[in-house]
């Protein structure tokens, strides 16, 4: 389950004619890099609508993050990666060019529907930077607020002996689909380990924030029994160490005495689906690159 595929396959009339890219690099940090990128794009007769850029000085590394706009002729992503290769091989850069079509997302969840529920309000209103295309889980209960938003919803049953087909059948959904991303919205399966490398930095999860601390059932309950003041949520990639992938964000709220462990857990289902939800948006708008175990977020 190792083998990398693509979640995305290319799809006809979608995104070569995108008028709207986004660059995104890294390399190791010198003098010149910003204006032989911006020199790339004026040069092509493109306009520069966003810029940012992090100086990681101690590990000497420079991210970069240009959105741009233009009409030259014939402007695909394709054709600007083949531009782009000779300057990326004098900086020694990692690249990827992006056009501005919508990144697709399979959602996974199981029981608990608040994450899922969020992220189908913000897909409606249009804020969530992205396309839901397909619903799975492990569990038919969500099945009714899936398709009442008339979105695909597949149920894929997991148990000990049934793991291996049943991640199989996700790796079909997900190139039937043309998913960008996978999203973990308290979806209440661990994937093996193979799966989570053949989807590394295209999978999101969600957890409370307690971790490493509080493990198991009744995460919430556990908080009450030691009189935690903060509840909390981590979006983070998927790895093969489990709940300790990059992590993209975070959401901390206040608490005090008077919460009793269902009332936690309601401000704990808050702040998973806030931090869930941004998580998302800024992945799909590439604004989120890898830093080895951590990430550089350009909000």
């Amino acid at each position: 389950m190792s083998t990398v595929v693509d979640l995305a396959p290319a799809r006809p009339g979608t995104g070569d004619q995108a008028t709207g890219f986004v660059l995104t690099l890294s390399c190791p940090e010198r003098p010149g890099i910003v204006r032989a990128v911006a020199s790339f794009l004026a040069d092509r007769g493109f306009d520069i609508t966003e810029h940012q850029q992090f100086d990681d000085h101690t590990d000497g590394q420079l991210f970069l993050r240009t959105a741009f706009r233009g009409s030259p002729a014939g402007a695909t992503t394709a054709w600007l990666t083949a531009d782009f290769e000779p300057l990326a091989e004098e900086f020694g850069m990692s690249f990827t060019f992006h056009d501005g079509r919508p990144q697709q997302l399979l959602v996974m969840v199981s029981k608990f529907g608040h994450c899922l529920n969020d992220l189908i309000y913000r897909w409606r209103a249009g804020s969530l930077g992205a396309e839901i295309a397909v619903v799975v889980s492990n569990h038919e209960d969500l099945r009714p607020m899936a398709e009442a938003a008339g979105l695909p919803f597949v149920h894929v049953p997991v148990t000990a002996g049934t793991k291996a087909s049943a991640e199989r059948r996700l790796l079909e959904l997900a190139a039937e689909y043309h998913a960008d991303l996978v999203v973990l919205a308290r979806y209440m399966q661990v994937l093996s380990d193979g799966l989570s490398r053949t989807l590394a930095g295209r999978a999101i999860n969600i957890h409370h924030s307690f971790l490493p601390g509080f493990k198991g059932a009744k995460p919430y309950h556990q908080a009450h029994e030691r009189g935690v003041k903060l509840i909390g949520a981590t979006a983070h990639y998927v790895t093969a160490e489990l709940d300790e992938g990059p992590i993209i964000e975070q959401e901390v709220l206040r608490v005090d005495h008077a919460l009793d462990p269902e009332a936690l857990a309601t401000v704990g289902r808050d702040a998973e689906a806030q931090a869930l939800a941004r998580a998302v948006k800024w992945h799909c708008q590439h604004r989120v690159m890898l830093n080895r175990t951590r990430t550089v977020v350009f909000r």
